[in-house]
This record gives C-alpha cells, sequence and structure tokens, in this order.
C-alpha cells in the first residue's frame, strides 16, 4: 500500500464523520485524527479562562498558552489539552453552544490548521472535520462529504449525550443547536463548511455505519493499491 494516504471526510455536525473515519483507520490500518476535537478543546480553554472573543489580542495570547496532543487507544482518539484529558468534557452542550465561534476565528483556524497539516505528513491518515478536503489538505487522495437529514442528526446527538448521562438538554434544543451551527459553519467567513468539487457525497440518512463504512470502502479501493 502506498505512503502518505489521506483521505478526507467533510459535512454537517451529528452526521456521524468520526464514527465512519474511525472504522475506516481500524479497516485500513491508518492513523485517525479528530480535527473536531482540536477545535472543542480550544473552545474549552477559552471557555475556562473567559477570553474575550472580541479582543484578537486576547485570543493570539490564549492561542500560545494551548497545549494539545492525541493518543490512542483501540482507534478510540483522546485528546489531551495542556495534558489533560478533556475528551468527555469537550462533547458537552457548554462547548457545543460555543464552538462554531471560536473555530470562525481567523488565527485560530491557522494554528489549527498548521497542526493538522504536520500531523498529515508522511503518514496514512484518516481526517474529519468541516475543511479537509477544501483547505486542509486540498490535494488529499480521497474526499468524502457527508450528510443527512436535520431530524435524524438531532436525534443521534440526542441519544450520544443521553448515553453519556447529560439528562439536562431537550431534543428541541439539540436540533436548534445543530441548525445554528449549520448555519454558522457554512456562512462563515473563514474556511466555511462547503463540498469540495471532487468530494464524493455520502448521504447516511438512511444508511448503517456497516453501509457507510461498505460504501467508503468501496470509493477508496482504486487509490489503496
Amino acid at each position: 500500500m502506498r505512503k502518505n494516504l489521506i483521505i478526507a471526510i467533510d459535512g454537517y455536525s451529528s452526521c456521524g464523520k468520526s464514527t465512519l473515519a474511525k472504522a475506516l483507520a481500524k479497516k485500513l490500518g491508518f492513523i485517525y485524527i479528530d480535527s473536531g476535537a482540536m477545535y472543542r478543546a480550544v473552545t474549552l480553554f477559552f471557555l475556562r479562562n473567559k477570553v474575550d472573543m472580541n479582543n484578537q489580542n486576547s485570543i493570539n495570547d490564549a492561542l500560545q498558552q494551548i497545549e494539545l496532543n492525541f493518543h490512542a487507544r483501540d482507534y478510540e482518539s483522546h485528546i489531551l489539552l495542556n495534558g489533560e484529558e478533556v475528551s468527555d468534557e469537550i462533547r458537552q452542550m457548554p462547548v457545543s453552544e460555543n464552538v462554531s465561534e471560536v473555530s470562525a476565528n481567523k488565527q485560530v483556524r491557522h494554528d489549527m490548521v498548521k497542526q493538522q497539516q504536520r500531523m498529515g505528513k508522511s503518514k496514512n491518515i484518516v481526517m474529519d472535520g468541516r475543511d479537509i478536503g477544501t483547505a486542509v489538505f486540498e490535494d488529499a487522495q480521497v474526499k468524502f462529504f457527508m450528510t443527512a437529514d436535520p431530524k435524524i442528526r438531532a436525534e443521534r446527538r440526542y441519544k450520544e449525550l443521553l448515553s453519556k448521562g447529560d439528562t439536562s438538554i431537550t431534543l428541541e434544543e439539540v436540533f436548534e443547536n445543530l441548525a445554528h451551527r449549520d448555519y454558522a459553519d457554512t456562512t462563515r467567513t473563514e474556511s466555511p463548511l462547503t463540498r469540495a468539487e471532487d468530494a464524493i457525497v455520502l448521504d447516511n440518512t438512511e444508511l448503517t455505519q456497516a453501509q457507510q463504512l461498505a460504501f467508503a470502502l468501496e470509493k477508496a479501493q482504486p487509490f489503496l493499491k
């Protein structure tokens, strides 16, 4: 198999991008990089330290204090924020409600893209996010753009939160949060969420996880030789 093969998976929130990315990485023996977790970890740091999003100097100063690292167990990606395991905390609603604003900041994206590109050098990787195929790795050999019915996405996200013990949120609030994030992600000035011209659309509204994986493997097969 060739080296430095990059599979980029972009798409809307709660479309199962990370689930597919992890499954692909496990099946192919690739490294999985969760770019969304990086932006969520930055958001968590900003919230904890009350960083003023209207003050670019404060944002720049905060970014200088952030060190992100990944460690993997069973193809699950665990992120460390300045040495602290925050994989669960970054999935809670306070972070979800603020991550779009933080990730829309030009300097934040610049810093994260540099880290992501460094991770992708000389390795076979699967990376998911919002702008992997359009900004981070425009030359990725395989690109997917995932989408699904908004109601289905909200239900999936709601069940995920419940499974982690978060019973303080309603399905309606999750739906509204996703709608807000969709709008913010697609209309932001810096690297908006959009489908790359050469990306393969994967609408998984009615697909099982096994069917999604089979579809992705079939499309990626010609590049694996």
